[in-house]
């Protein structure tokens, strides 16, 4: 009966941080886009960001009113939204995620397309640990094309 009750609490840790993982997926997605477009367009509009995002208007204003709640982002009335500075660290720690995860991908193989697509989903899921697994192996593998 213990080792079930082990193996259950085991398992209750496995899908607690897939929860929480899933919860800060969305806002990681829309505070990246939010600085790539300020990036690219010098600003961020509620109208770009749904339109990148692919979702309506409506949908892509709520996500923006719980980043603001959540004080990662700042906007107004028909302004545009900027990143506050807990957004912008949010956003880098994304990317880079993004970065090593890419980039793994493509060290063992995954065409560039695929390896975008797939990055995006596993980054948000992707452990410390593991993210320090891809970056070692991603490096011996660029070395050994090297020589």
């Amino acid at each position: 009966m213990v080792a079930d009750e082990n193996g259950a609490a085991r398992r209750a840790a496995v899908f607690q941080r897939i929860r929480d993982a899933h919860q800060t997926e969305v806002a990681e997605d829309y505070v990246e886009l939010i600085e790539d477009l300020i990036g690219d367009l010098g600003e961020a509009r509620l109208v770009d960001v749904a339109e990148h995002m692919g979702v309506t208007h409506a949908t892509a204003a709520k996500v923006v009113q719980r980043l603001r709640r959540e004080g990662l982002v700042q906007n107004r009335p028909y302004r545009s939204i900027f990143l506050t500075e807990t957004g912008q660290q949010m956003a880098s720690m994304a990317r880079h995620r993004h970065r090593i995860v890419l980039q793994f991908l493509e060290a063992i193989g995954v065409d560039e397309r695929t390896a975008e697509i797939d990055a995006e989903g596993i980054e948000h899921h992707v452990s410390e640990e593991t993210l320090a697994a891809f970056e070692r192996l991603t490096a011996q593998l660029q070395a050994r094309r090297r020589d």
